[in-house]
């Protein structure tokens, strides 16, 4: 049986990965961490009275296996240094955080000896597309990358944004070409990862989709996936549960388990 804490446990992913927990006989939660809350009693947010409920990292000192988080980019880094030094396998879904912060949590895992992960997205067909856009990077040397999200989301580009860009930036080998007579006051061109564009948009309505944008002389190629229901990142957060519990690194991206 795997033991875990849960950082973010009110919000939407937090819920839904509540919900896993308790129908999972191979899980079970022992600890709930959220810094904004005030009452500490299980019962009010409906949890046996066996989970004990923290808003203050100092206050844990109960022992799991593993560290879920779905928190917000400014607390996720020190969440997760937190797992890592309690010697609690770290399996954060929460983006934002710098390439810096997460090459510390690398070498600070290798230090402990503690396997975990940090996934941009947790969701099969986000992953997916981000391999068969790796791909189409090989034959294309122009790409942009559009995501769309709820607009409660705080942090722009998103994490899979980012990761898709990067993948893309890898395999092509070099910074895409620009067009240095491009004028653009109001920045409608987006943000810019090695020539790579990437546009974010924040609605009401959508949860989380993206696409990969390819363009050759004379065609196009277009990479697309849509996130209708949070649940479905369970899938991969599942997955990942069974993979921290045999490593002693901190991996970047379930593109790594796939």
């Amino acid at each position: 049986m795997i033991s875990a804490i849960v950082s973010g446990f009110t919000g939407a992913m937090g819920q839904k990965v509540l919900a896993m927990i308790q129908a999972d006989a191979q899980l079970q939660l022992v600890g709930v961490y959220n810094p904004t809350v005030t009452d500490l009693t299980p019962a009010t947010y409906g949890l046996a009275p066996t989970v004990q409920v923290f808003n203050q990292l100092d206050q844990i000192t109960i022992g799991a296996d593993v560290w879920i988080d779905f928190s917000t980019p400014s607390g996720a880094f020190t969440n997760t240094q937190f797992a890592i030094e309690h010697r609690i396998r770290p399996v954060i879904g929460t983006s934002g955080m710098s390439e810096q912060q997460i090459a510390e949590l690398k070498q600070l895992a290798n230090q402990h000896h503690v396997g975990g992960i940090i996934a941009a997205n947790f969701g099969v067909s986000a992953v997916l597309m981000m391999k068969f856009a790796q791909l189409a990077a090989k034959y294309f040397d122009h790409a942009e990358v559009v995501e769309y999200h709820h607009d409660d989301k705080l942090d722009a580009p998103s994490g899979t944004a980012l990761n898709t860009a990067k993948l893309i930036y890898d395999a092509q080998g070099h910074d895409e070409p620009g067009n240095p007579q491009e004028q653009d006051p109001l920045g409608a061109r987006g943000g810019d990862y090695h020539g790579i564009k990437i546009h974010a948009i924040r609605l009401p309505g959508f949860v989380a989709d993206e696409e990969a944008i390819f363009g050759g002389p004379g065609e196009t190629l277009t990479i697309k996936q849509s996130t209708t229901d949070r649940a479905s990142f369970m899938t991969g957060v599942r997955l990942a549960l069974d993979a921290v519990m045999t490593r002693d690194e901190l991996i970047v991206g379930l593109e790594q388990l796939i």
